[in-house]
């Protein structure tokens, strides 16, 4: 697996440790019914910023470009599954900021589990067809233009 790739993963892996969190704390607020608005709070900020913003951006500006660039032909086109499964994530968050402002404990729940359901299903989606479908397809060249334009990213942070 090249570079690109593994920094895509490592990046799935802290988004699935605070997934996990984020579940645990579904069931604490099922158990408590108290509403802890600063963990919420806070998962919410790392989802848009990091998950979304820093991680998808890689995806939906780089990789996925590259890649259609490059006329890459595969299979049911994931690459618009990947797209479609990305914006249900930002709805569920959307809605999941809704129900905090209203302190609808129920639909917090539904929202959060709804949202880590999804992007457990979505990582292994990528991690374990996507980028080896990527991995084969692309040209050395187009890894390297990608890695250059990951690092440029990191490197704004």
């Amino acid at each position: 697996m090249t570079k690109i790739f593994k920094i895509l993963s490592e990046e799935h892996q802290n988004i699935l440790k605070v997934i996990n969190d984020l579940l645990k704390e579904c069931d604490t607020l099922e158990s408590k019914n108290e509403l802890n608005l600063e963990f919420f709070n806070k998962t919410i900020d790392f989802i848009i910023n990091y998950a979304d913003k820093f991680h998808h951006a890689k995806e939906e500006d780089i990789l996925f470009i590259e890649l259609n660039k490059e006329g890459v032909q595969m299979p049911c086109n994931p690459i618009e599954q990947m797209l479609h499964e990305h914006e249900l994530g930002r709805n569920y968050i959307n809605e999941l900021k809704k129900q905090i402002d209203e302190n609808n404990i129920e639909k917090i729940i539904e929202n959060s589990r709804g949202y880590a359901s999804l992007l457990q299903e979505h990582i292994y989606k990528e991690d374990n067809i996507l980028y080896p479908m990527a991995e084969e397809a692309l040209s050395e060249d187009t890894k390297n233009k990608i890695l250059n334009k990951f690092n440029e990213i990191e490197n704004k942070l």
